[in-house]
């Protein structure tokens, strides 16, 4: 089965095409360490809550919305691997850096235990 890394983070609403541009120049560098697929979700009904949300979860600021994301590896030894190569390259010194404050960002790798697809672990 599949692993997953997800991703949560603040964007400013006036650098949504910048995020955007950013996602579009690191995803064939992703897909060459072997991720199979990469979805990039713009807050766009995200509740605030009474107790946490997901504004709180990364101290989203006003003026900016939250980005929910996550990489398709085909298992977690590729997903180790990819990004053991992806922190290796030296393309990576030459980017750009991220529109977004990367010490708001929360990331986790997620075993899936269950896909409508129809695979189960």
């Amino acid at each position: 089965m599949a692993y997953i890394d997800g991703f949560l983070t603040p964007v400013r609403e006036e650098c949504k095409e910048e995020y955007l541009a950013h996602a579009t120049v690191i995803m064939p560098m992703m897909r060459e360490f072997g991720m199979t697929r990469m979805v990039e979700c713009w807050g766009d009904d995200v509740l605030r809550g009474q107790q946490t949300d997901f504004y709180r979860a990364v101290a989203s600021e006003e003026g900016e919305s939250v980005v929910f994301s996550w990489i398709e590896w085909p298992d977690k030894a590729a997903r180790d691997a990819g990004w053991a190569r992806m922190m290796e390259d030296p393309r990576m010194k030459d980017m750009a850096a991220p529109p977004f404050d990367g010490k708001r960002l929360i990331y986790s790798g997620f075993q899936p235990i269950f896909d409508s697809a129809g695979e189960m672990a």
